[in-house]
């Protein structure tokens, strides 16, 4: 099993995948943004041709079997990505797993709209430099952070953000001439801050709590996911953040 109490359908470990020809394009042409008067995405802008991308598309989006991509960070958890191949009902899950909750937390969920809370810039880069080299999974800063990139959901990016992703994009081998370009495709589709906040109440809780928006300086993955008080002190702590005050226990 790879996710605790995700019972959907047949997940297997799709981290070999990474390698492929056509998977970056698979997986992140759908998030770049262009305005009419540009040219659409296409897979060049990732290194890739279409016929490669045809091809893997047609690995990833098998419903005997649906690719997960763990991305282990500190303190046992993991962000995994789902290809969730569900015949009439695809999509892609973001979640968020650790061995000791009794099952996986939703991050955000695409199929067609997306659905969730999302993660900060910030929450991004520090789960993709802090990877748990012991657990299985994607362990290449660049890969870790272009599969999270989808996630984003932030009103304001420091002035570094295109550069990191520029770097990430030509680390996976898209073009360098265009790769500065494709990064601002990819920033441009960020989700608001707002979107972060869940509207229902976390599995794992049980329960009625609601937070006000976090500082800037707080991982709003602690404040949408309504866990627990040790849970949200260990995720804060594998986050670099601050737990929650006392008085949401």
């Amino acid at each position: 099993m790879l996710i605790k109490g995700y019972d959907y359908g047949p997940l297997v470990a799709g981290e070999w995948l990474l390698g492929r020809a056509g998977f970056w394009s698979n997986h992140l042409l759908a998030v770049c943004r262009f305005t009419s008067g540009e040219s659409p995405p296409a897979p060049e802008w990732f290194g890739d041709d279409g016929a490669d991308t045809d091809a893997l598309s047609e690995v990833l989006l098998g419903d005997q079997a649906w690719p997960a991509f763990r991305i282990p960070f500190q303190g046992g958890h993991s962000a995994v990505v789902v290809y969730r191949n569900l015949i009439g009902d695809f999509g892609i899950d973001y979640v968020l797993t650790q061995p000791d909750w009794p099952r996986a937390e939703d991050l955000s969920s695409f199929d067609g709209d997306w659905y969730g809370p999302g993660l900060s810039w910030r929450d991004i880069v520090h789960i993709a430099e802090t990877p748990d080299v012991t657990a299985p999974g994607v362990h290449d800063t660049a890969a870790r952070l272009l599969l999270l990139v989808p996630l984003l959901a932030d009103d304001e990016l420091p002035p570094e953000a295109p550069a990191r992703v520029n770097a990430a994009l030509t680390a996976i081998g898209a073009p360098e001439d265009s790769a500065q370009d494709t990064a601002d495709h990819l920033l441009r589709n960020r989700r608001p801050a707002a979107g972060r906040r869940a509207d229902a109440d976390s599995p794992l809780s049980g329960g009625g709590r609601r937070h006000t928006e976090p500082a800037s300086d707080e991982s709003a993955a602690l404040w949408a996911l309504d866990l627990t008080r040790s849970q949200n002190d260990a995720l804060a702590d594998a986050l670099g953040s601050r737990p929650l005050p006392a008085s949401a226990s």
